[in-house]
């Protein structure tokens, strides 16, 4: 029997709930062959109280395909529309009222509400789809806060801003969060919003909650040809001399913005493009910061506030002595109830001789937070789940997804450089096995190099959750981009990050060193040497076959062509062979891990002592460590050779990143592939 015929009998025998699954497989199965069925599983669920937005997409489907359209609007209109109607009609009459004692908007002739060109048909508590009356059709879905700044509003600020036909709630509330009163900055520095459609702008009143908005009088609203008055001389017409005020500090919370660099993995170029960014004037930016360090020093902070009976203590308290500018963000925090992990990380970039040096105090914005975490290392693990699909796990990200920093930011931008897996991975073994020498030199404890092709191939962190608020708003940026074609890159990444593309990121520095020297031996600069280097010493063939295979999806959407990989067909054969030839890891673990267990930690009368391990037992505890390795690669290339499909803990679908496009005309040389 076909889903429809077993949901008719079931809705024959009134059992509404398997008729309700088995019309909504029906849908999917041979709705889009035949609209009638399509219409009618539609209905049924909808009248017997399945899952509506299985209904709402079916009808909106059928109209637009041009089937019962004069049924589904009926429907779509009783269903949704006529019970939302009240709600919509007092939002759109408050926001009138409103917009009529505004002094900034220069038209009042709101149109009735009937009289509106577009119907709002709720799909949720965010979502819509409009109906544009005039025209007969359903427009696309509109999510009014939607946590994304799609367009650079930040380009220029020579001027004040001027942003045309902006109806994201999100946007809107960004722009006002972000542009400083012009009496913090001595100059007009009011948001000139431009709509070009007066009836249309009427129409998103329904939507739109302008209350909270209006409320410190930044926005100007300029109507079709009303835009040639910009920018507006208040002086002249309004009396208002914004000259005569001094400029403002930066207050703590004024800064509601984060720009998160992440650090996919390791030794993707993080420190060239913390380079880029430092000296930019509209961030405050720091080096790459220790999580944990961050996390201590929070602590640290909020002690001394807690204890400290004045502000000056307090930053005696943090070994601060009497700079003027952390006594004053000090007194800030203290005079706040309960400041947050982000109020007291705030300060504490506020308060950093490095991240203040380059920053404009003028600045029509308020700065973005730049900030990098970083991280020993990022490792994924592989699980199969009930319905036996495969789910990555990771506690750094899970720790960072829940972090109070993160979750204290109301704007979040993130991007991600990547490097091709092969070259990133053999820099990460050659930069583990030298770490380790250093400190069996130094006569410090010893590090190990670990699986590092296995935690290659599952770092699978450039796949992200669109309903993690974290990557709502992201873009993946190549690392060879950014030395091949640095102007077309940097760019394209200032305009998603919303900020104007300056100076200070046509070159490198680090706290105003122009070309560090990262990490000894590191290129410096704009020097294209890493992008060609290979590694060969820390990884062989093998090994990079084995990574670009179990990579193949990411590298064909970033644009990566194979190196090692042929193509061709890979069977349980081909792979175990793969893995018998991972010797070059296996003798860094080897080499590293050996010196482990020449001692072993033992209780002697209540005391942890350090013991010297006989030989015999020495070779058979490393031979213990590799062949788990071993049996963990197996183990994981049987997960993999399923397909590369990935959900996250709660099942839903992970997507690749959005990779940052570049213009062509600003490409120095072909694009790197």
């Amino acid at each position: 029997m076909t889903a429809i015929e077993i949901a008719r009998q079931l809705a024959a025998l009134d059992q509404p709930e398997g008729a309700i699954k088995a019309y909504a497989v029906a849908i999917h199965e041979s709705g889009a062959d035949d609209p009638a069925i399509q219409l009618e599983a539609a209905l049924y669920i909808l009248q017997n109280g399945g899952d509506y937005k299985v209904s709402y997409s079916a009808l909106i489907d059928l109209y637009r395909r041009g089937c019962f359209q004069e049924d589904c609007l009926s429907i779509m209109t009783q269903a949704f529309y006529e019970p939302n109607v009240k709600l919509l009609k007092t939002r759109y009459e408050n926001n009138c009222k409103l917009l009529a004692k505004y002094p900034y908007l220069f038209r009042k002739d709101f149109l009735d509400f009937e009289f509106l060109p577009l119907r709002f048909y709720p799909f949720d508590d965010d979502r819509f789809v409009p109906y544009h009356v005039q025209e007969d059709r359903f427009g696309e879905y509109i999510d009014f806060k939607r946590p994304v700044v799609s367009r650079n509003f930040f380009k220029d600020l020579e001027k004040p801003v001027l942003a045309r036909d902006v109806y994201s709630q999100y946007e809107l509330e960004y722009l006002n969060d972000s542009v400083r009163p012009s009496e913090w900055v001595g100059r007009d520095n009011h948001v000139y919003l431009h709509y070009t459609d007066w009836a249309e702008f009427c129409a998103h009143l329904q939507c739109l909650n302008l209350r909270p908005l209006l409320e410190d009088e930044k926005f100007v609203f300029l109507i079709g040809d009303e835009v040639s008055q910009y920018p507006i001389d208040f002086k002249e017409r309004f009396g208002a001399d914004y000259g005569q005020y001094p400029v403002k500090p930066l207050a703590v919370r004024e800064v509601n913005k984060l720009i998160w660099h992440t650090q996919l993995s390791t030794h993707n170029g993080g420190d060239f493009f913390n380079e880029i960014f430092d000296g930019h004037p509209n961030l405050i930016a720091m080096p790459s910061l220790m999580m944990k360090d961050i996390e201590e020093q929070i602590g640290n902070w909020r002690t001394a506030l807690a204890n400290a009976k004045s502000s000056k203590e307090a930053a005696q308290a943090l070994m601060a002595g009497n700079d003027p500018q952390t006594t004053r963000i000090l007194h800030e925090l203290r005079s706040l109830q309960n400041p947050s992990d982000k109020d007291i990380f705030v300060a504490m970039y506020l308060t950093s001789d490095i991240a203040l040096k380059s920053m404009d105090p003028a600045a029509r914005i308020a700065p973005a937070v730049f900030f990098q975490p970083h991280f020993p290392n990022i490792v994924y693990s592989l699980q199969v789940d009930q319905k036996n699909r495969t789910v990555l796990k990771s506690e750094v990200y899970d720790k960072t997804v829940q972090s109070p920093i993160f979750r204290g930011f109301k704007y979040i931008k993130t991007f991600t450089p990547m490097r091709r897996f092969t070259t990133s991975h053999g820099a990460t073994v050659k930069f583990m096995y030298q770490s380790s020498q250093k400190e069996a030199k130094e006569g410090e404890a010893q590090a190990v190099v670990p699986d590092a092709v296995s935690q290659r191939v599952l770092n699978r962190s450039f796949m992200v959750d669109w309903l993690d608020r974290l990557y709502a708003d992201s873009a993946l940026v190549r690392f060879e981009d950014a030395k091949l074609n640095p102007k077309a890159t940097f760019t394209a990444l200032a305009a998603f990050l919303d900020l104007p593309y300056t100076q200070s990121m046509t070159y490198c520095s680090l706290n105003g060193e122009v070309d560090p020297e990262s990490l000894a031996g590191n290129v410096r600069g704009f020097d294209p040497a890493a992008v060609y280097r290979t590694y060969d010493e820390y990884v062989n063939d093998a090994e990079r076959t084995y990574i670009e295979y179990f990579l193949r999806d990411a590298y064909e959407y970033y644009g990566y062509g194979f190196q090692y990989y042929d193509g061709g067909p890979m069977d349980e054969d081909r792979v175990k062979e793969l893995l018998e030839g991972f010797t070059t890891i296996d003798h860094y673990i080897r080499d590293t891990w050996k010196k482990i267990y020449k001692k072993a930690t033992v209780s002697v009368n209540d005391q942890r002592v350090e013991e010297k391990v006989e030989l015999d037992v020495q070779n058979q505890l490393l031979e213990n460590q590799v062949k788990s390795f071993r049996e963990n690669r197996v183990k994981n290339s049987e997960i993999l050779m399923r397909g590369l499909r990935f959900v996250n803990r709660h099942g839903q679908p992970l997507h690749m990143m959005p990779k940052l496009e570049l213009d062509e005309a600003l490409l120095e040389q072909p694009l790197y592939h």
